[in-house]
């Protein structure tokens, strides 16, 4: 059994409730819960949400050499974050980073990514479904 886990990164706590019309009204937990575990009965799916950039660090020091994926939510931290990109470079598991919204169509702050060139992949404008599609991506890796 495969083991992924999901690390969302700051202000992903109040999807359902932040810009519904760019994130969505599903909370994280709730779309977890009842979409991404009946989907994969057969991985061994974690989650970890902070608003923290340490937590985060924390976080993939802990899990990446030993699970066998992680998707990567940073928020935020993607577009300032040098250390979560150092970080991503020192772990050995594959790691998808996921966005809900379209970065690319968004502010021009957002359309750099410290993380992409330490990721396997990116998944970007697919909502909440960029995480479905992240973790079949690593099941089938």
């Amino acid at each position: 059994m495969k083991t992924i886990w999901i690390i969302n990164g700051p202000n992903l706590n109040l999807l359902g409730k932040r810009e519904p019309t760019i994130y969505g009204a599903q909370g994280f937990e709730d779309y977890f819960a009842k979409t991404l575990l009946p989907l994969f009965p057969d991985v061994a799916l974690h989650y970890f949400q902070s608003n923290h950039e340490g937590a985060l660090l924390d976080k993939l020091h802990a899990v990446g050499f030993s699970a066998d994926g992680i998707v990567l939510n940073a928020g935020g931290y993607t577009h300032t974050s040098v250390a979560l990109a150092d970080a991503l470079s020192a772990i050995t598991t594959p790691t998808v980073e996921v966005h809900i919204s379209n970065i690319h169509a968004r502010e021009a702050f957002r359309h750099h990514s410290y993380l992409t060139s330490r990721c396997r992949g990116i998944m970007a404008g697919f909502g909440l479904k960029g995480y479905e599609l992240a973790i079949r991506y690593l099941v089938d890796a």
